[in-house]
């Protein structure tokens, strides 16, 4: 049973839903930490409310971890469950040219992570129960001529979980990626069909049902044959993507 959880980018769609989900099922405590304060305070006035668990929240911003000297060295106490969702697609369109919206892209979805992903896996906390779930994405398969700032980010993410995911074998710890495909949420609107987007609650009920579980998993589960065709397919077809 997941007692308590530890979720950074708790404003996020699916964060939120997995948030109720927990609650739902007994999670006695969530800290939540976010870049929008307004927003985190709001959910966890409502997650209080409706389901009478015990709420704390903080403050934090991606793009200003990645790049404090010296690096922030952030608390992260002693959770069941650390989940990260925080990312961002930002705009892809305008990486191509600006270095700097390239760099906001890298910061929100890897070098952002960094800090806190360090403060997690410490050797002491990695030979005891727990669980670390974190948010990737298909588009970390293959680089897309539409979105590569945001792919390249997700598959450095992803790779640097994999690592820990190898360094936990054996370990109690257990380290979970799921590579996301797209979901029906506000960042996703207008840039993904409807019928291969997935609703937040069903992604939070898939993942509570098997919450021990660790690896590499796609979400939804038909991702993975997708995926599979998407990193065969000749250039010529790929480009188009």
């Amino acid at each position: 049973m997941i007692r308590s959880a530890f979720i950074l980018g708790s404003t996020s769609e699916v964060a939120k839903a997995i948030c109720r989900e927990l609650a739902c099922r007994g999670c006695g405590h969530l800290h939540l930490v976010a870049r929008n304060e307004e927003a985190n305070q709001a959910f966890a006035r409502e997650l209080e409310a409706s389901y009478g668990v015990a709420v704390s929240t903080e403050y934090t911003d991606l793009l200003a971890d990645s790049s404090l000297s010296p690096v922030r060295r952030p608390q992260v106490g002693d959770f069941d469950l650390y989940l990260i969702t925080a990312g961002a697609l930002g705009n892809a369109e305008l990486a191509r040219s600006d270095t700097a919206e390239a760099m906001r892209i890298h910061a929100a979805n890897v070098g952002g992570l960094l800090p806190w992903l360090t403060a997690i896996a410490t050797s002491e906390r990695l030979s005891r129960p727990g669980r670390l779930w974190v948010f990737s994405s298909v588009a970390a398969d293959r680089g897309r001529p539409s979105n590569y700032h945001y792919g390249a980010a997700k598959a450095a993410l992803t790779a640097l979980c994999e690592g820990l995911l190898l360094r936990c074998y054996g370990k109690p710890f257990a380290v979970r990626i799921i590579k996301a495909g797209f979901m029906a949420t506000p960042m996703t609107v207008g840039k993904a069909p409807p019928a291969l987007c997935a609703s937040p609650e069903s992604v939070a009920q898939n993942l509570l049902r098997r919450p021990n579980r660790r690896g590499i998993e796609y979400l939804p589960w038909w991702w993975s044959p997708l995926m599979r065709l998407i990193r065969v397919l000749p250039a010529p077809i790929a480009s188009k993507l």
